[in-house]
């Protein structure tokens, strides 16, 4: 499995996400099961399934699916 589709099992496990449904437009503002907890648990998905421990500001900023992306390649992550 590459990093991509580990990436997308992420969203997949929490929020049941379809890897066709995931995009630029897949974010907080338009996913309306996106919460606080959700967040959180992307996040914790992404340490886990990328060995990271993610600063404060990458959890913040954790709002969309382009922006976990560009969260895991500032932390040296090739996706």
């Amino acid at each position: 499995m590459n990093n991509l589709e580990k990436y997308n099992e992420i969203f997949a496990n929490v929020f049941g996400a379809q890897p066709d449904q995931l995009g630029a437009n897949y974010c907080k503002e338009n996913v309306s099961e996106w919460d606080s907890v959700h967040q959180l648990n992307i996040i914790s998905e992404m340490e886990d399934a990328f060995d990271l421990m993610l600063d404060p500001e990458d959890i913040v900023a954790c709002t969309s699916y382009e922006a976990g992306k560009d969260i895991l390649r500032r932390n040296g992550v090739e996706i």
